[in-house]
């Protein structure tokens, strides 16, 4: 059978499979739809909340980011793993005792104000729609690839079938698909970097393999690729990025902002009490750490390939997923001195993403761009980092059925973040916003039909920023995401917990200036403006951990010089900083 084939069997069948547990579970209440009931085991929980957490970024993104920056990008392994650690540790707990199964129901409640509870529904829907952007680009870069077409096609593709099963089943459905979909990942991660690494290094176990030799060389695996790296001009694989400062607040604002997203802190209200909330969480981790362990191999080994198949190649020779994926404008070659090869280099090969002229294309060449070409480097190749994990089995020559199983991999890791972030902004909207504040009279049934015409909404302008996204990088653009979630509302949630003395007035003002300031930089920086100036070299990824010590500041100075909050709220702040007892979330 031929790739085309085999790509339709298991997208055909990992599909019908999601549809089929959508249907099965679809939601009748708001009871099923926002926490599935409660009556999800911390095992499926576990493997659900781990699906949830693999998104586009982790699965397409992070092993593209290791591949192009070696250690450089160990902030995105550190910051989102501590981010879960901290997030299991020291918010759930607490948050379950008080109940409420959202974070604009526990700031609202908390700070006694549907002012408080009107700016984290703000917040949350922009923290929500700027993470599910890149779940939308991952989506369509997999279909594009997939059938051939254009990336806005693909999704338009993928946004419609995540709103069918998320909208359809709330949390419900999409627990148990995302069980699924956990299952159709781990053998999509693994089983192509168990192979890669019996190639290269003769190795089994990709994490042996990483430290081994390489088996063309009698030379260690990493010794190579830094020699590789240095030849080329680019630093050595092994070391990380010179500005420390700016790798610790983007490690920092990954950490804190995965213990602020609402997303992942509902899915912990879906078992019974505090105790299945731990037991959930162990079992979480132990699934992540599979794909996480595994991340730092297929990074370098896809580097060591890309590199062995390109540079210095006749672009007459290039291999077919090279073309495969120029023809689907991921990757763009530009012959600088006019040798006819390709030299892979350090530095931009253009300004930019590459922009095509297909109506200057000669038989047998590349695709002319329009780019302004930068002679300040040697580098001739340009290539999206999303696509490593994609292309990393067809640089190997691995068996068809392999590159099809991890095309399934990379549309089940974005499908199933995209559905936990759609049920997050419907809730948001639905319950938060309409219940709680505009019309507390609607009925059950009310409520989940609103619920369900916001996931609409959410998905068409998802849609679109995924066709137009800030950032080509799939990662870059999820950083975006935490660091807006770390200036709002993990400061708001640690003081709302840990604090008597914070009241509304300081909440509101922390959320509003945290957000308010992190969300400028990110635009003035990343749209307005071409110059990397930033301040103190802190870069919009990592302006997040800024915003939220300014958040934290102004909310202690405000409520300093403002009313205390109500004994009855302070002694609510008591009850809730011992979590034993906790019992099941509030009825919605």
């Amino acid at each position: 059978m031929d790739q085309t084939t085999w790509n339709f069997i298991f997208i055909g069948i990992t599909f019908g499979i999601y549809v089929y547990i959508a249907i099965r579970s679809r939601a009748g209440s708001t009871k099923e739809y926002y926490v599935a009931s409660r009556g999800v085991s911390p095992f499926a929980n576990g493997m659900a909340t781990a699906a949830d957490w693999m998104s586009a970024a982790t699965f397409i993104s992070m092993a593209g980011g290791i591949a192009a920056a070696g250690y450089g990008a160990s902030k995105f392994l550190m910051g989102w793993t501590g981010g879960f650690v901290l997030l299991t540790t020291l918010m759930v707990p607490y948050l379950r005792k008080f109940g409420k199964a959202t974070v604009p129901d526990f700031v609202g409640d908390r700070f006694y104000s549907n002012a408080a509870r009107m700016v984290a529904v703000i917040c949350a829907i922009f923290i929500c729609m700027t993470y599910i952007m890149g779940q939308m680009r991952g989506v369509g870069i997999v279909f594009s690839r997939l059938f051939a077409i254009e990336i806005w096609q693909g999704v338009l593709i993928g946004g419609g079938i995540v709103y069918f099963y998320a909208g359809l089943g709330g949390m419900k459905g999409i627990t148990y698909t995302q069980v699924a979909q956990y299952c159709v990942m781990v053998f999509a991660y693994t089983i192509p970097v168990i192979f890669i690494s019996m190639i290269i290094t003769g190795n089994v176990i990709p994490q042996l393999g990483l430290i081994g030799d390489y088996v063309k060389e009698v030379q260690p695996l990493l010794e190579k690729i830094n020699q590789i790296s240095t030849d080329l001009g680019f630093k050595e694989y092994t070391k990380g990025s010179g500005n420390t400062l700016d790798l610790f607040c983007i490690t920092a604002a990954l950490m804190v902002g995965t213990a602020g997203l609402p997303h992942v802190i509902v899915r912990f209200f879906t078992v019974k009490n505090v105790k299945a909330v731990r037991k959930s969480a162990y079992w979480t981790l132990s699934f992540i750490a599979i794909i996480y362990l595994t991340a730092p191999a297929l990074g370098m080994f896809a580097r060591t390939n890309f590199i062995e198949e390109i540079n210095e190649k006749k672009y007459q020779e290039a291999p077919q997923w090279f073309t495969n994926w120029e023809s689907q404008g991921m990757i763009a070659w530009v012959d600088k001195n006019g040798d006819g090869k390709m030299q892979y280099r350090a530095g931009d090969v253009f300004a930019g993403k590459p922009e095509f002229e297909d109506s200057q294309r000669i038989e047998n060449g590349p695709r002319p761009v329009t780019n302004k070409i930068d002679r300040s480097s040697e580098n001739e190749v340009y290539y999206d980092k999303d696509i490593i994990v994609l292309a990393n089995p067809e640089m190997a020559g691995l068996p068809k059925w392999i590159i099809a199983l991890v095309m399934a991999g990379c549309v089940a890791a974005a499908l199933s973040t995209a559905a936990g972030l759609l049920l997050v902004l419907s809730t948001s909207v639905s319950h938060d916003l309409m219940k709680k504040i505009i019309k507390p009279e609607i009925s059950d049934k009310q409520e989940m039909r609103y619920a369900r015409l916001a996931s609409l909404g959410a998905v068409l302008v998802a849609a679109y920023f995924g066709i137009n996204p800030p950032s080509s990088f799939v990662a870059k653009t999820v950083a975006f995401a935490f660091g807006l979630a770390a200036s709002s509302f993990f400061p708001t949630l640690i003081m709302g917990i840990f604090s008597k003395k914070v009241n509304k007035q300081g909440a509101i003002a922390g959320m509003i200036t945290g957000i308010g300031f992190t969300f400028s930089y990110i635009v003035y920086f990343q749209f307005l403006t071409e110059s990397k100036e930033y301040w103190f070299g802190i870069s919009p990824e990592g302006i997040g951990f800024v915003g939220m010590l300014i958040n934290f500041s102004v909310a202690f100075v405000v409520s300093r010089f403002t009313p205390p909050p109500p004994q009855e709220v302070q002694d609510m702040v008591e009850r809730i900083r011992i979590p034993k007892g906790a019992g099941q979330a509030s009825e919605h």
